[in-house]
Parts: C-alpha cells; sequence; structure tokens
C-alpha cells in the first residue's frame, strides 16, 4: 500500500497516510497537494490536526561511484525508494578540459626563444597539496545525495540515517568512495543522526529481509540495483529481537520491520554547461557564439519539465537547448527527443536542479 506524505499547515512533516485518505481529504478541501522538488504526491493540510504523533522513519543511503541507492523506510512500510545517477564522469571530464586549457593558456604567453632564467613564468596560483579538499567530483556526487536526504527530510519526519561506509583493505582494491564519506556524513548530521554500517552489514540485512539484488548491470534503473541496498540500511534501523520464554530456557528471534512496494524515482543532476564567453576553439570569424547558460530565448530555462507536441504526438522531458524558432527536449538520460516548435511547448514545471522521473 503507498503512503502519501502529509505536511502541517506550519509546514512540519507528519507521518503518511494511505493514497486512499489522501484523496478523500482533497475532494473534501481538507488538504491542497503540496509542491515539493522530489515530485512526490504529497499533501498540505488546511487545519491543525487533532494530533501530531511520530514514528520513526529512518534514511538509508548506499553511496557509489556512478550510481547511488536510497530509501526511507519505517516499520510498518517502505515509504520511497531512489535510484541516484551520480555526476561523477561528467565533472571529471569538465575538470580535465578546464586543467588543459589553463595550461595552454599559460604556455602561450611564453617566449620560448629567450633563456629560461629570462621567461616570464607566472607563479604558481595556490598549493594544491596543503588544503585537504574534497575532489570536484567527488565533492559533486555526495552534495547530490545530501540534496536528495533534505528534501526527503521536508516530507518524511526522519529520526535517523544509516549511511554505508567503505573499509580500506590492503588486499582490496581502492575505491573513490573511500574519498570523502566521512565529510558526508558530518554535513548529513545536520539533518539526523547517522549511523554507520559496512557492506557485509548491508548485505546480511538485505538476505534476512528476503530481496534480490542485481548484481549483473548495475546502471539498470531498476529497484533492484541500488534502490534494495538503501532499503535494507533503512531498515536496519528497526531490527529488534523478540524473546520468547518457554519450559526449556529463553529463545530469541529476530523481528524485521516491513517492507512493502513503494514509489520508486530516478533522479540525476541536469548536465548544463556554465555560460562559456571564450569557447575552446577559435572562429575565423573571431565572433563567438552564445554557449552553455540556463536561459533561453523563448521563455524556458535548461532543466524545465515541459510538454510538447508534434505531428499530433504528445512527448514530455526536460527543456536541455534551443535553435532560432525550437526547444530541444531531453529525457532522464540527457538524451534528445526531438526538437519542437517553441509555440507548441508547455512549462509544466521550472527547473530545480534535478531530474526526476517515477
Amino acid at each position: 500500500m503507498l503512503r502519501v506524505p502529509v505536511i502541517s499547515p506550519d509546514g512540519r512533516p507528519l507521518m503518511p497516510t494511505k493514497a486512499s485518505r489522501a484523496r478523500r481529504w482533497l475532494n473534501q478541501g481538507l488538504a491542497v497537494i503540496y509542491q515539493n522538488d522530489l515530485n512526490v504526491f504529497a499533501v498540505e493540510l488546511v487545519n491543525q490536526p487533532s494530533g501530531e504523533q511520530i514514528q520513526d522513519i529512518a534514511i538509508g543511503i548506499d553511496p557509489g561511484k556512478m550510481f547511488s541507492g536510497v530509501a526511507v523506510q519505517s516499520e510498518k512500510a517502505t515509504l520511497w525508494a531512489g535510484h541516484l545517477v551520480l555526476p561523477y564522469k561528467k565533472v571529471r571530464d569538465r575538470m580535465d578540459t578546464r586543467r588543459m586549457m589553463r595550461k595552454t593558456r599559460r604556455s602561450r604567453r611564453i617566449n620560448r626563444k629567450v633563456p629560461y632564467s629570462q621567461r616570464s613564468h607566472r607563479q604558481k596560483r595556490f598549493s594544491n597539496r596543503v588544503a585537504k579538499k574534497v575532489p570536484p567530483s567527488i565533492r559533486a556526487n555526495r552534495q547530490l545525495e545530501q540534496r536528495v536526504a533534505k528534501e526527503l527530510s521536508l516530507l518524511y519526519p526522519v529520526k535517523a540515517i544509516v549511511y554505508e561506509v567503505v573499509k580500506a583493505r590492503g588486499n582490496k582494491g581502492f575505491s573513490p568512495v573511500m574519498v570523502g564519506q566521512y565529510w558526508s556524513i558530518s554535513q548529513l548530521e545536520e539533518i539526523a543522526p547517522v549511523t554507520q554500517k559496512q557492506g557485509w552489514e548491508t548485505a546480511l540485512k538485505r538476505e534476512a529481509l528476503g530481496l534480490a539484488k542485481d548484481k549483473a548491470d548495475k546502471s539498470q534503473q531498476t529497484v533492484n540495483t541500488h534502490a534494495v541496498d538503501g532499503i535494507a540500511l533503512a531498515a536496519t534501523h528497526f531490527f529488534r529481537r523478540k524473546n520468547y520464554y518457554h519450559s526449556k530456557g529463553k529463545l530469541s528471534v529476530p523481528k524485521n520491520c516491513d517492507v512493502t512496494d513503494t514509489t520508486f524515482s530516478v533522479i540525476r543532476r541536469a548536465p548544463i554547461s556554465r555560460r562559456q564567453l571564450h569557447l575552446l576553439n577559435f572562429r575565423a570569424c573571431g565572433k563567438r557564439r552564445k554557449y552553455g547558460g540556463t536561459t533561453t530565448s523563448h521563455g524556458f530555462r535548461k532543466g524545465d519539465y515541459v510538454e510538447a507536441v508534434k505531428a499530433g504526438k504528445t512527448y514530455r522531458g526536460w527543456v536541455s537547448g534551443q535553435t532560432v524558432r525550437q526547444v530541444s527536449v531531453s529525457d532522464i538520460n540527457w538524451k534528445r527527443v526531438g526538437q519542437f516548435t517553441a509555440q507548441k511547448v508547455r512549462l509544466l514545471k521550472r527547473s530545480t536542479g534535478l531530474l526526476v522521473n517515477h
């Protein structure tokens, strides 16, 4: 049974309710639809409720290099599951390009016909071995997880976050997931207390719950690739042992929470290029065309969720580009669905920086 998040009139998240009750509230005027960045169907009460009793709700986060799994779990139901497509590769490629272009600019101004001691080498900007910074690609991955966790805390009364950490071992290869994980935990602790779990604990809990994991192709956008680990991690918060006493002694039986069907979302960040005043390649005419940025000349912004009509067919997707008279619309994988006349494109939701597909 699907659960619908409920928000109080003053903006505080309450315990979720059944979908049928939420629809009845909407029909009777007792609630209105609550807009959120994750596009989760939620309702906001018009009047103050008679009671605000809160039960434990936990978020499970399984961080990765290319993909992450996130889930929200209560003791009676699974509330939400998500598959995060991380921007690791895109950010790394852009940093490599920026580094290459900077080296080219620095070398272009040097007169190599004079002795080395007389060349106008600029001093280095900083020592990149002094500051303890998280690499941009890793930071972008972890910030996407933090953004989703923050949005979930606005929908559900989250009391705990369970985070999987990767321990360094001498006989195992290095994983980029090890970098910045404790910094990410410190950021998540601003939302709720964080409990750390290791991979073997996640696997044991997943098997105890009877959940199957697809290890053949982890890029598949399904629950069984990464979101299932998020469910298992969140379920560890509710693990209890129930004792039964009989004539021969005591029997301790593990008691798990209930895992149910829930809303599944695929989330990624829109890979929009920043506005470039200088293109990577020179043009013969010397006039630089516009590249990058989020604005268009048709009133849309890149990342806007729109509905477009072409040849009698209706398409839905996100604005990814423009021409003089047309707007490019792409799917969740940022693959272009088509180019549509701007007059036949209708705005459904402004860009929030996240692409969410259910």
